[in-house]
């Protein structure tokens, strides 16, 4: 209620020169001439002003780009359609108008005032360097230099003073707020009786007459027509069909090896107990001097006994994790320690006992218990690992050069896929009943879009060519060509009879229903105090339950100023409903804030005013789009 309108060119390049070359020659400047004209044919006016077909096609570019960078797996196709190509022009015509009226009105921005927004806006921090400069590398990497932004910046900020001055000034009065929000959140209590197709289909009997009549309406073809279908075949492309193909020279698999010996080691671990005598280092060094001399006193003890070890930490040791279990550690790698601890863990021999080490908890003895891991596997254990390693980079790293080789010789030679099988070795797969669009559960390539819309174009269906090379997937192309075709078609009646006799039992049972329930409204009409027999409810916009908006709408607008107001809503194949309202009880409770919802309305209404003004403006400065070079420019873009 509240919402209102707000890929072969290495190729062609030499044929290209040869051809554009003597035709610069022959056609002069007059061909030129026609090229340039068409550039700057005139879309729209605004006040007297043109709008050219190059301004045009750059927009839409900028557009484009902008969703790119935004959302980069972004469908560019999602703006070729001619009502996306209008909106570039209306959003061209409104910026033209915004800054013509900010010059008629003398609404330019100074220099200090525009370096003093840009400075203090908090939309801009990301372009601001720590001094308060513009960040020229970030706005370079956007096409732009610091003078672009500032020229775009002025004109942005002029323009929209324009309508700041009536959409922050828009006025709703409390009483007209007051009643839209009462009309929003309203209740009423409603009385209903469905009469529901369900429940009249066995009150129909289709005749074979009627289901030929029904079945040969034109309306109804659609629901008895079996899909297009294409069987195909096709090629992958991708880093897995060059791998297979590679040269491996046994000396790169053995330097490969040397060079990344660490992978093939197991990571060293070790076992060891220790006994910690907790001393923080924020501690004074008195009260951290008898904690190490505590820890000296249990080394010498261990020294002369090293048997005693758990024992002695079970009764001395300041770490709960450990001491109950008489310090043992269990194994651990390195990293998992502090470092002074870590150091000395690593430097002991099996059984050995170390020092006491000092570290920012306290003062630890010690004893290293077990070593396992560390060692490396031969070259030979590790072989087959590492050719597959290095066939997966040298395949990633030339799947770029062939690909652009992939393309151009599934498009030159596109009559078999025989040329770029016997060239990369490649397996020729099938798919049979392919539709136009992917069907549920399909895997690539005949989940992709891209892959289908190929198939199915004119090209590949009527010339028996190969599809251009699509990605269907991040470093995979395919190509496919169809085997055999099959046109939508409507299906004989005899193998669809049933499916027509249900179809037309629906239609029937829906149009007896409605009769029936359109009888009831008459019936109720003629005597308005006569009650329906169902159990009344409580109804909002904002509880509509399990209702649906059209139900809710006819509900909420019916006249009730003479109390019981009936109103019938037809469903269509969901039946027919008869709704009584008794009364009106005022705001759902649980209703957003009313507060809130009556600055929503308030916003609303300023909105609405700013595009009257603009609408006003559009007027002022005679705003005019030329409809035939704008059609001619829709049927020829190419931008």
């Amino acid at each position: 209620m509240f919402d209102f309108v707000r890929n072969h060119m290495r190729k062609l390049q030499f044929i290209l020169l040869l051809l554009i070359l003597p035709s610069f020659g022959f056609l002069g400047l007059q061909g030129y001439k026609g090229m340039s004209e068409g550039a700057n044919l005139s879309l729209a006016q605004v006040d007297g002003q043109p709008i050219t077909q190059a301004e045009w096609d750059s927009a839409r570019r900028e557009q484009v780009e902008q969703v790119r960078r935004k959302m980069p797996t972004a469908d560019p196709k999602l703006f070729d359609s001619p009502d996306m190509k209008k909106l570039a022009l209306e959003n061209l015509i409104r910026k033209r108008v915004m800054l013509t009226a900010a010059d008629k009105l003398h609404l330019a921005l100074t220099d200090e005032r525009l370096r003093r927004l840009f400075a203090t806006d908090p939309q801009f921090a990301a372009i601001r360097n720590p001094d308060g400069s513009v960040n020229k590398e970030l706005l370079a990497s956007q096409g732009m230099s610091s003078e672009m932004f500032a020229a775009r910046l002025r004109q942005e900020m002029s323009t929209q003073q324009v309508l700041a001055g009536v959409s922050s000034t828009g006025f709703a009065s409390k009483a007209a707020a007051e009643r839209a929000v009462d009309a929003f959140f309203q209740q009423r209590q409603v009385r209903l009786q469905r009469f529901d197709p369900a429940g009249y289909v066995t009150k129909v009997a289709p005749t074979d007459a009627e289901i030929e009549q029904y079945y040969k309406d034109p309306a109804h073809a659609a629901q008895f027509q079996a899909p297009e279908l294409a069987n195909i075949e096709y090629v992958v492309f991708d880093v897995d069909s060059i791998k297979k193909n590679i040269p491996i020279v046994e000396d790169d698999l053995r330097r490969y090896y040397s060079e990344n010996q660490a992978r093939f080691t197991s990571p060293e671990e070790r076992r060891a107990s220790h006994i910690l005598i907790s001393a923080d280092k924020a501690l004074p060094a008195d009260v951290r001097a008898k904690a190490k001399a505590k820890a000296d006193d249990l080394h010498d003890k261990l020294t002369k006994n090293p048997a005693l070890f758990a024992e002695l930490a079970k009764k001395n040791s300041q770490d709960p994790g450990s001491a109950a279990k008489g310090g043992d550690l269990e194994y651990f790698g390195r990293g998992a320690m502090v470092k002074p601890f870590e150091e000395a863990a690593f430097a002991l021999k099996v059984g050995e006992l170390s020092a006491v080490v000092e570290t920012d908890f306290g003062f630890h003895i010690i004893r290293l218990t077990d070593v396992r891991g560390g060692e490396a596997r031969t070259f030979e254990a590790a072989r087959p690992e590492i050719e597959a390693e290095v066939r997966q980079q040298l395949a990633q790293a030339k799947f770029a050069e062939l690909a652009e080789d992939f393309t151009n010789l599934v498009y030159e030679q596109s009559d078999s896929l025989k040329p770029v099988i016997d060239k990369y070795k490649l397996e020729l797969k099938a798919a049979q009943g392919v539709t136009r669009k992917p069907a549920p559960g399909a895997q690539v390539p005949v989940a992709s879009d891209k892959f289908l819309e190929a198939l199915f174009s004119n090209e590949v269906l009527n010339n028996k060519r190969n599809t251009p090379a699509a990605e269907v997937a991040p470093r995979q192309l395919v190509s496919g060509r169809v085997v055999k075709y099959e046109a939508a078609r409507v299906m004989p009646l005899a193998d669809v009879k049933e499916k027509v006799r249900s179809a037309l039992a629906v239609t029937q049972a829906t149009a007896l229903a409605r009769k029936e329930g359109e009888a009831r409204l008459a019936q109720l009409k003629q005597a308005p105090q006569a009650e329906l027999s169902t159990e009344p409810r409580l109804v909002s916009r904002v509880q509509m339950q399990e209702l649906g908006q059209p139900l809710i709408e006819a509900i909420l607008g019916a006249d009730v100023t003479k109390a019981p107001a009936t109103v019938g809503v037809d469903l269509g194949t969901q039946g027919y409903v008869v709704a009584q309202v008794d009364k009106v009880t005022g705001r759902d409770p649980v209703a957003a804030d009313a507060a809130r919802a009556a600055g929503q309305y308030a916003q609303a209404w300023a909105e609405a005013e700013a595009q009257t003004y603009y609408a006003s403006l559009r007027n002022r400065y005679k705003v005019q789009i030329n409809e035939k070079a704008l059609d001619k420019a829709l049927r020829t873009d190419n931008p």
